[in-house]
């Protein structure tokens, strides 16, 4: 007797699972019925699940208000969340609406914060960390929104030369924060990340620029890490490095009173996922109070920026397998209606995995293929999940369409896709020109499009 898709799933994982569920040889999610989703609205789809968004929002606030009772810490925690995970309106919305404030990394990212003030749905009085490169664009939004009387929004410098142009057009006080350049993961080919302010610098920099400063107060210290929150030693070391650093800054600088730990907690890319987020958080809590004790310093209050973990798990895409073809005696390739490069770049990018499972023929007997994409491009496929170096399914078969699911593909891949002309960090589109040669040998020079402007994003996105 040929085992099912349903029973090898059963065997090699703990299934169901809280999101997952069979129904009549169906897969529903969080008890949504996506077969007859896509029964109306055919196929493929990206399907958005808001209540997830607000579900992590609370969770992360009840994760760290434990930590921080079961030590007696003296700070407050703040969630904020990273925008850049994803733009859209209705996510915004809904994590405004769940409690959160926000963290910007663009110009037009604050194209977006003007238009949720106007709009009634964000107050001046939340907070507004100011993160990223500054251009030009974007500093005369920050100066923009502190003239406007965001007085909880916080700069984070992320060079020395920043200030000084923010400077000239602020006509009040205002709050600044500085971002430390931590040390990469060895895997990296360089040591040092090229964003924020090194160890050695930070306490020379403000004795010389800010310390006296009526105009800017410094409220915060701004530390990532691209692994987030793991527990590895490379986590502890550079938390380690930016505690100390903060309790040597505070003995100077009474009014820093703020750690922002950047970088997000893990979110599920495996059936198999185990990941104890109130163990990890407490023990973050617990560290940064021991160090603060020992320094003799007060610990600061906690402002997290959390992107992927916010929006994550509240996105599906789906897909139809088209047709499937056999290119030699081993390899069967499940050809979908759509093209992984265009709607999951990460797949393909940076090899990254999602869950995957096929939403109907559960009870049929399955098989081992590859997925491709329907582009002519070479690296358009889908080969492994997280855990095993293949992919199964139920068996291809051409007189029913077998549909399949990527899941918890809420973060980024819109905008690292160009989705409707959106882009990572909402980066404009720049000025393009076409030169051609005219009689003489001079060059026509002409103006095909000029740079992409906020109003145009804002659209695509829903404002």
């Amino acid at each position: 007797m040929s085992l099912r898709y349903q029973d090898i799933i059963e065997k090699t994982y703990d299934f169901p699972q809280d999101e997952f569920e069979v129904k009549n040889n169906e897969l529903f999610f969080h008890g949504i019925d996506l077969k007859q989703i896509i029964k109306e609205h055919g196929s493929p789809l990206k399907i958005w699940y808001l209540p997830k968004i607000s579900e992590n929002i609370n969770r992360a606030k009840e994760f760290f208000r434990l930590a921080m009772e079961k030590v007696n810490y003296k700070g407050n925690y703040t969630y904020c969340y990273c925008t850049k995970s994803s733009h859209f309106k209705f996510v915004l919305e809904t994590v405004i609406d769940s409690g959160s404030h926000l963290e910007t990394s663009s110009a037009y990212d604050l194209e977006i914060i003007k238009n949720l003030t106007n709009a009634g749905k964000y107050s001046r009085d939340k907070f507004i960390l100011f993160n990223g490169y500054k251009t030009d664009p974007y500093i005369q939004n920050i100066a923009d929104l502190f003239n406007q009387g965001f007085n909880n929004g916080v700069m984070i410098i992320d060079s020395t030369s920043e200030l000084k142009k923010v400077d000239k057009l602020v006509d009040r006080p205002f709050k600044i924060g500085m971002r430390i350049a931590t040390e990469e993961e060895p895997k990296f080919g360089f040591y040092t990340s090229r964003l924020g302010i090194g160890y050695q610098e930070a306490v020379k920099y403000y004795t010389e620029h800010l310390q006296g400063n009526k105009k800017h107060e410094l409220k915060l210290l701004h530390f990532f890490v691209n692994s987030g929150f793991t527990d590895t030693t490379y986590f502890w070391n550079e938390l380690t490095k930016v505690v100390n650093l903060y309790c040597e800054l505070k003995k100077v600088c009474t009014e820093l009173d703020t750690l922002d730990l950047g970088g997000g907690l893990p979110i599920k890319n495996s059936l198999s996922f185990d990941f104890n987020y109130q163990k990890m958080i407490d023990d973050t809590i617990l560290y940064i109070k021991s160090i603060c004790e020992e320094k003799g310093v007060v610990e600061p209050n906690i402002i997290t920026e959390f992107g992927s973990f916010t929006v994550g798990e509240s996105a599906i895409n789906t897909y139809q397998v088209i047709d499937q073809k056999k290119q030699n005696d081993r390899e069967k390739w499940d050809i979908i209606d759509s093209s992984f490069m265009t709607t999951l770049p990460d797949t393909w990018a940076i090899n990254k995995k999602f869950i995957m499972l096929p939403i109907n023929h559960w009870k049929e007997p399955f098989e081992r293929v590859f997925l491709g994409g329907i582009s002519c491009d070479s690296e358009d496929f889908y080969n492994s999940e997280q855990h095993v170096s293949a992919i199964y399914l139920p068996q291809y078969n051409k007189n029913t369409p077998l549909y399949i699911g990527f899941f918890n593909t809420g973060a980024y891949q819109e905008a690292l896709s160009g989705y409707g002309g959106i882009k990572h960090c909402l980066t404009p589109s720049p000025k393009t020109l076409v030169l051609s040669e005219v009689k003489g040998g001079k060059l026509k020079v002409q103006v095909f499009c000029d740079p992409q402007s906020s109003d145009s994003m804002l659209s695509v996105l829903g404002y």
